[in-house]
């Protein structure tokens, strides 16, 4: 994913909507006690950026820096192969000092003593038999013709490259992550200001049936149904809080902020309308090789043939040409010599007890596993493409009835207060009419978010996922905050 060298905005264009609406027209949603339209307290604040963290998290998550490290130390490969095919050049220095016993020592006629000898010649470091030597050399090889070694620097290419698409897939993979914890924590805020709204509509209707059963005028039966829906209500805001909690510190972990969703603002959803063509599986599922694990797994079968093609290049000779010049000092001068040679040194292996056979054999082994996981990665970014696509009808069509449900049960709802007031409805009427339009109302909400997640999963799917990407989803997003 290119998010990293992408322009980072701010957040895209908000199209116009009412700010004082959870969902539909609050005005329209009063009860006749006074009981606040749904929404008219929430907030309308900023979303934080989607692209921003994003951004924030290619420079603070541990383990994207953790697969950037290891793909520059693979890209050492390459010059470590290459270093292979240079020459070689060693020096050398050394001290000996030797005793030893020879012709010398054991023969009467060359002892110092004896007058036809001269004490302190040349030959005096013999009689004793004891030598120093001082010695250096320098030595220079280079390889003639080894295919071993040419071979090793292709395996060496093709690593860096893999390392580099094990990078590209990191970063989708921390992409998809990023968003989710943001859609996880749009939701429970939204949630959030929904029960909130829901709490207190319950609150004023068990005021109500409190009031009418001391009166005498009530049923304990609707009281008791208020107060289930009430604990009920707190229930559900609680687990909200701990969602909002839970995504809040995903994604401080992973971009190291701590990003603030105040907000629980909601537009007229009844008017949200979503991307429904996507065009043909076909033109999906043809563009599934540009899939970064796709393009890994490629890219690990050719790692795999290079490792085999290297193991099998043990069965050819290898040709070395050698130069060396060595300096020898000593204190018995006939050991003294300074030696310059020139050498061509061929190495052929005839047999080595069936190890080069058996490596090749491993790495031919190892070449069709490579195959067979890429062929799976093909069939997995395949199958994730039909997946998504039939998510993304599914989520388009349920959201198309869940906005026609919400109408119709604001209409229920406004009927069943109605008929309260003239005495045809009683309270748990009008309750499980409220309770239902905040619950679809929640599910709507939901299937937007999962609607979000099918959209930059297909994209992920074919390779396609950039920053463009989270911006629309920003737009989108920031539409139905209203």
């Amino acid at each position: 994913m290119d998010g990293a060298s992408a322009a980072t905005p701010t957040g895209g264009e908000t199209d116009a909507a009412p700010a004082d609406s959870m969902l539909g027209n609050p005005a329209s949603q009063a009860t006749a006690s006074g009981v606040a339209a749904p929404g008219e307290a929430a907030s309308a604040e900023p979303l934080p950026s989607l692209p921003a963290l994003f951004k924030a998290a290619l420079d603070n998550d541990a383990k994207l820096a953790s697969q950037r490290y290891e793909a520059e130390a693979s890209q050492q490969n390459v010059p470590m192969a290459e270093a292979g095919l240079k020459p070689q050049v060693q020096a050398s220095a050394g001290y000996i000092y030797q005793q030893s016993d020879n012709y010398y020592t054991d023969n009467p006629a060359y002892n110092p003593d004896n007058e036809l000898s001269r004490v302190g010649s040349d030959y005096e470091a013999r009689y004793k038999g004891v030598t120093r030597d001082q010695t250096w050399q320098l030595q220079l090889t280079q390889p003639l013709f080894s295919l071993e070694r040419w071979r090793k620097v292709g395996k060496a290419e093709a690593q860096s490259a893999a390392a580099e698409l094990k990078v590209a897939v990191g970063e989708r993979d921390l992409a998809l992550n990023v968003a989710k914890s943001y859609l996880d924590a749009f939701l429970a805020s939204r949630k959030l200001g929904l029960l909130d709204a829901k709490r207190k509509s319950l609150e004023l209707q068990v005021k109500q049936a409190q009031r009418a059963y001391d009166l005498g005028v009530g049923d304990r039966i609707n009281l008791l149904e208020a107060r289930s829906r009430l604990d009920q209500a707190v229930s559900d805001t609680l687990q909200a809080e701990n969602e909002l909690d839970n995504a809040l510190s995903a994604l401080e972990r992973l971009t190291g902020q701590s990003p603030r969703f105040d907000g629980s603002a909601l537009g007229d959803l009844a008017t949200v309308d979503l991307p429904s063509d996507w065009g043909t599986a076909d033109d999906w599922l043809s563009r599934t090789a540009n899939n970064v694990e796709v393009k890994l797994g490629k890219q690990q079968q050719k790692v795999a043939e290079a490792e085999t093609g290297v193991r099998a290049a043990g069965h050819y000779p290898e040709l070395n040409l050698n130069l060396s010049y060595s300096d020898r000092s000593s204190n018995d001068p006939f050991r003294e010599s300074r030696d310059a040679s020139a050498s061509v040194q061929l190495d052929v292996p005839i047999y080595q007890g069936g190890y080069t056979s058996a490596s090749v054999r491993q790495g031919e082994l190892s070449a069709r596993a490579s195959r067979a996981s890429y062929t799976n990665a093909l069939q997995m970014a395949r199958q994730e493409v039909r997946t998504r696509l039939r998510g993304l009808d599914g989520d388009v069509r349920q959201v198309q009835a869940l906005q026609r449900s919400i109408e119709s049960s604001r209409l229920f709802l406004q009927a069943a207060e109605k008929g309260q007031q003239l005495g045809l409805r009683d309270l748990v009427d009008v309750l499980d009419a409220r309770a239902k339009l905040y619950d679809q109302r929640i599910q709507l909400v939901e299937v937007i978010r999962q609607y979000l997640l099918d959209q930059l999963n297909l994209q992920a799917a074919v390779g396609a996922l950039d920053t463009r990407d989270l911006v629309d989803t920003m737009t989108l997003l920031q539409r139905v905050s209203g």
